[in-house]
Formats: structure tokens, C-alpha cells, sequence
């Protein structure tokens, strides 16, 4: 049995088990019982740290990988010219993607109103339910999460092995591997023989330890799937039920037919050939719900699915995952604009005009980890007048909704390497 195959039974056995103790033991908002609390410990103290285990084992060798795959990637291009067109290209395909889904995030939502569905007690209800868990994220947010031009300025790491430390600063780590491999294009080759060849070194390790923990990938998995579906209460569903239809309408529909379309019309790859090649891609990211803990495997994908040269998917990979956020950008949007149906104001087109800029700016700032837009999120709803704890009406489904926007967050940075490779002149696999 193949690894893609394991880990979609996993996946699918960790959420059938999860749905069913959910469906027999849950009880109703408000309330507790003891099946229930027992369930809560089965799910918290033991398939809980198993999932975080192997999520920590993919976690351990990202920085690494980052470093060596941009350091590398860069240096083999050659020139800094060279590395100026293929960033530009990037950048472009990440800011147009990007605003191009939160653009159908709000047109998704001034189409179905799922907001107008939901009654003032209800929503009263809910928010009370999780109103910790929103202050919680509000308080996150205005931490300094917002957008501005200090952003910019924490992208130049003081400490590099700081920023190698947390998984929210990996933008430092990208910009010194960047830069020092635009500085490797400057030196003879045989100055820099030596460190291209233990860097290259180090990359193959960290792949072949990535290999031995995606073995680990079907429990860890189902592990995951299980905590996040015993936990997700039916009650809770049913009350956002518009909410979470229409949120995750959009990320498939922007996953399975417009990246697809995209993998077409950009890179030239038939539908069927683009699905078949992303399953192990697609399972880890909606299990992680991580594009820094993926992003090993969507480089795999890029380079041994498709045939993208090395260079281009070690160049594109890692500044994607912390840069390319279109699931994220199409979350923003729906959340925005229900929240604001909810609440029973009317945002104008400059102010949704407003909330595209934010939400691809946010995208950006959004930490690639399980829940990083979360706190941004926050910053948004403030600037186009939306109280921000009405976050709470959407945080009992959005562990499964952050699980699915991950796909297109990874997805998008595979096409797009795919993209360049044949701007490149490169030949993908068939």
C-alpha cells in the first residue's frame, strides 16, 4: 500500500472515529456530562500529543531546509540578475493569486448571505460559548500583528539564530539565505565549493529524516483528525452551519477548479495529472494545517511529481509558505464580509476594496503555523468597523476550516514553481 494511501485511511479513520464519539457523547452547548469529559481526555492526553509529535518531528527539519533549499537555490542561479527575475515573477503570481481569492471570498459571500441566516440569539449563544478563545485571539493580534511598516522592518533579522528559533520569524531566516546567496553568485565557485557541498549535505539529511517521520505520517494523522472531530461539536456546526458551508465551498472550489485551471493554463499539467501527483501533498497539508510543516513535502512534490529543477522549487517553496497565503486570503474575505452580515452593517466597495488590500497584506504577515491568521484576523475586523469579538461566532469550526485553506496556501506555491520552471524553459514530467 502506497504512503498516499495510508495516510488518507488514517485520515479518514482518525475523523469517523472522532465524528462518531462526537455525535455519541457530545452534549449540548452549555452543558457537560461525564462520557463526554472522558472523551475530551482521550482526545487532549493522548491522540493529542501523538499528532503533536509527529508535527514536531516535520517542525524540527524546516528551518534547516529553508536555509539550505533558498541558499542553494539561489546560488546555483548563478547571478543576481537572474535571481531578480525569478523573484519578480514570484512575487508577482503571489500578489495576484492571493487578491484573486479574497475577491471570490467576497463575492462567495455577497452571493449566499450566510450571514443573514444566522438569528441574534443564536449568535448571541455562540459568541458566549467562546468568548475566552476570541479574547484570547484579540489580545494576539494586538500584540503588534497588524501590517505596517515595522513589518518590513523585522523581516532583517538582529539575531539570526533567534529568528531560526521561533516559527513565526522564518521571513529572517529567509532574508539572510537570500542574501548570502546572492553574495555566493559574487565569489568564484571554488571559494564557496565547500560550504555549497555541506549545505547540500545537510539538505539530504533533512530529507531523509522527513522520509523516516512521513512513515510516521498515517497515525499522526489520524491522531490529528481525530482530536480536531471529537472536539468539534455537532451543536456548534449547526449553528454556523451557513458559515462553514460557505467558508468551505470556497477553499475547495479555489483548490480542486481554479488552482487546477491555474496548473492548466500556467504550467500546462492536464487536471487529472495535477490530482494524481498532489495526494501526499494534499493529505499532509490538511492533517497539519501548517504550510511551514508541508512545505518539505510540497518541495518533493515540485521537484520529483513534476520534474521542477531543484534551484527553482528551493527558491520558491520557502519564501511561499510564509508569503503566498491564498486560502488564507479567501478565509479573510468570507470572515469579514459574514461577520459583517451578522453584525447588520453594510461595507461598501471601497471598504471591501479595503479588505482585499488587508487580507493580502495580512496573508503575508499570517505565520504558516495551525491557526497564525487567527490573530491578524482580529486587526482586520477593527479596521473596517466590525467589533472583533465577533471572532468567537466562527472558532468552534475553524480548526477544520484552517485544515482545508491550508491546501490552497501549499497548492498555489507548487503551481507556481511549476510556472517558472516552464518560463525557465524546463520540461515538466508528463
Amino acid at each position: 500500500m502506497s504512503l498516499p494511501t495510508k495516510i488518507m485511511l488514517g485520515l479518514l479513520l482518525g475523523a469517523g472515529i472522532g465524528i462518531a464519539c462526537n455525535f455519541a457523547w457530545s452534549p449540548a452547548i452549555g452543558t457537560t456530562s461525564v462520557a463526554y469529559e472522558e472523551l475530551l481526555w482521550w482526545a487532549d492526553k493522548v491522540a493529542h500529543p501523538i499528532g503533536q509529535l509527529f508535527l514536531r518531528l516535520l517542525f524540527m527539519v524546516v528551518v534547516p531546509i529553508v536555509f539550505c533549499s533558498l541558499f542553494l537555490g539561489v546560488a546555483g542561479l548563478g547571478s543576481v540578475q537572474a535571481l531578480g527575475r525569478l523573484g519578480g515573477k514570484a512575487l508577482v503570481w503571489f500578489l495576484g493569486t492571493t487578491a484573486f481569492a479574497a475577491v471570490l471570498g467576497i463575492v462567495l459571500v455577497s452571493t449566499v448571505q450566510p450571514g443573514r441566516q444566522v438569528s441574534p440569539e443564536v449568535a448571541a449563544r455562540v459568541q458566549a460559548e467562546y468568548a475566552k478563545v476570541a479574547a484570547d485571539k484579540i489580545s494576539e493580534g494586538q500584540k503588534g500583528s497588524g501590517f505596517s511598516l515595522q513589518t518590513f522592518v523585522e523581516i532583517v533579522p538582529d539575531n539570526v539564530v533567534g529568528a531560526a528559533a521561533d516559527n513565526k520569524k522564518v521571513l529572517g531566516v529567509i532574508f539572510f539565505a537570500l542574501l548570502l546567496g546572492a553574495a555566493a553568485t559574487r565569489l568564484a565557485g571554488e571559494r564557496t565549493r565547500v560550504l555549497r557541498e555541506f549545505l547540500e549535505a545537510v539538505y539530504e539529511l533533512c530529507l531523509k529524516v522527513l522520509g523516516w517521520a512521513m512513515e510516521l505520517a498515517p497515525i499522526g494523522v489520524a491522531c490529528l483528525m481525530f482530536t480536531a472531530t471529537a472536539k468539534l461539536g455537532i451543536d456548534v456546526m449547526k449553528l454556523v452551519g451557513w458559515y462553514f458551508v460557505t467558508a468551505m465551498g470556497g477553499l475547495l472550489f479555489y483548490q480542486f477548479v481554479v488552482l487546477t485551471a491555474f496548473a492548466r493554463v500556467f504550467a500546462g499539467v492536464p487536471p487529472l495529472r495535477f490530482l494524481r501527483g498532489c495526494k501526499t501533498l494534499l493529505a499532509t497539508a490538511f492533517s497539519t494545517s501548517s504550510s511551514n510543516a508541508t512545505m518539505p513535502t510540497t518541495m518533493r512534490t515540485a521537484t520529483d511529481e513534476f520534474g521542477v529543477p531543484k534551484e527553482i522549487a528551493g527558491f520558491v517553496m520557502p519564501l511561499g509558505a510564509t508569503m503566498n497565503m491564498n486560502g488564507t486570503a479567501l478565509f479573510e474575505g468570507v470572515v469579514v464580509l459574514f461577520l459583517a452580515q451578522v453584525s447588520g452593517l453594510q461595507l461598501g466597495f471601497g471598504e471591501q476594496l479595503l479588505l482585499v488590500g488587508l487580507a493580502v497584506l495580512t496573508a503575508i504577515g499570517a505565520a504558516g503555523v495551525p491557526g497564525g491568521s487567527l490573530p491578524l484576523l482580529a486587526v482586520v475586523l477593527t479596521q473596517v468597523g466590525i467589533r472583533p469579538e465577533m471572532l468567537a461566532l466562527i472558532l468552534g469550526v475553524d480548526r477544520l476550516v484552517d485544515m482545508t485553506r491550508t491546501l490552497p496556501n501549499v497548492t498555489s506555491d507548487l503551481v507556481c514553481s511549476m510556472w517558472l520552471a516552464r518560463r525557465e524553459g524546463h520540461v515538466l514530467k508528463s
